[in-house]
């Protein structure tokens, strides 16, 4: 379980980037693209477009041939997570059995409500389905500043090994079983980064952005216990801990959304990974019983059933109830 052989399917900025820290951790990488003239400027220039100035690392291989995934020990998936089912079916004839697959993404799938690692298992039976997820951005990642995620498989020995093999001084998985627990984190906290960003867009002011972060946090922690999450791993890296760096960078596509949205601006940013797990995330939430106002609120204004507006008032409108 040394790991040696690592491979990431997805060549935009996040997956170049933990494609530069599996190298930096002494790995051969091999990064598949599936758009062919992303392998050429790869190849020819050793640089992603989507991170300028940041050189790929020469133990980085891009390839354009998705058969070139079956050599790897575990496999990165760093693709959107709306993406990642069509991904993962491409991917499952060319990994061998028992190899992990790591979801790299945050979210929730539309319409089938299944968390990352639940449509790796669905779409590769032979696979150990794993999550990576935690406070990071892509560029900080790829230059190597310090960074630490959260690294979550079923069997604890997989997982502890996976965490040594991507781990480097400036890149710390800490390592855990819990994980639905991850899987729930990252999902929230980017439907919580828009009404964040939101509240900064409409210039609520700092005391609103901590109320909302706070009971933001309380929903998260509500819809973790439902779904049978650990206390320590939602106050953890991949719960609060990324939680408080998406609500408070620019450098968060959602929080960006959320500031556009609060402007005015509301054609802007969609494609942040909140803006598809929201409705979701709701859904699930009123199937499971679990009440996320802030969570519901921000998918009424992204499907413009309610104004930003209207969504404020009826959040400051709520009855007054016990913390």
């Amino acid at each position: 379980m040394n790991f040696q052989r690592i491979a990431v399917a997805g060549a935009g900025a996040w997956g170049t980037a933990l494609a530069n820290c599996a190298a930096r951790a002494g790995r051969d990488v091999t990064l598949w693209a599936r758009d062919a003239a992303m392998v050429a400027q790869l190849t020819s220039t050793q640089e992603n477009p989507r991170l300028p100035g940041i050189r790929l690392d020469d133990r980085v291989a891009a390839t354009g041939a998705i058969a070139d995934v079956k050599a790897a020990d575990a496999v990165l998936l760093a693709v959107p997570a709306q993406d990642l089912r069509t991904a993962a079916i491409a991917l499952a004839p060319h990994i061998r059995a028992g190899v992990p697959v790591i979801a790299c993404a945050k979210g929730i799938e539309r319409g089938t409500h299944r968390f990352m690692t639940e449509i790796i298992a669905e779409t590769n039976s032979g696979a150990l389905p794993s999550i990576l997820s935690g406070p990071s951005f892509a560029a900080d990642v790829a230059r190597g500043l310090p960074t630490a995620v959260t690294l979550a498989c079923a069997d604890e020995s997989i997982a502890a090994a996976l965490a040594r093999a991507l781990g480097s001084q400036t890149f710390r998985p800490y390592h855990t079983t819990d994980v639905r627990g991850v899987e729930i984190g990252g999902a929230a906290k980017n439907v919580l980064a828009i009404a964040a960003g939101i509240v900064a867009g409409r210039r609520l002011g700092a005391s609103a952005t901590a109320a909302l972060v706070t009971r933001g946090f309380a929903e998260l922690a509500r819809f973790g216990r439902a779904l049978g999450a650990r206390g320590e791993t939602l106050t953890g890296l991949s719960g609060l801990g990324d939680l408080i760096l998406t609500c408070s960078s620019p450098q968060s596509r959602n929080f960006s959304l959320g500031i556009a949205l609060g402007e005015g601006r509301a054609g802007e940013g969609k494609l942040a990974e909140g803006a598809f797990t929201a409705r979701a995330l709701a859904e699930l939430a009123g199937e499971k019983g679990v009440e996320m106002p802030i969570a519901a609120a921000v998918a009424a204004v992204i499907e413009e059933t309610l104004t930003v507006d209207q969504a404020i008032e009826g959040l400051l409108t709520r009855p007054f109830r016990a913390e």
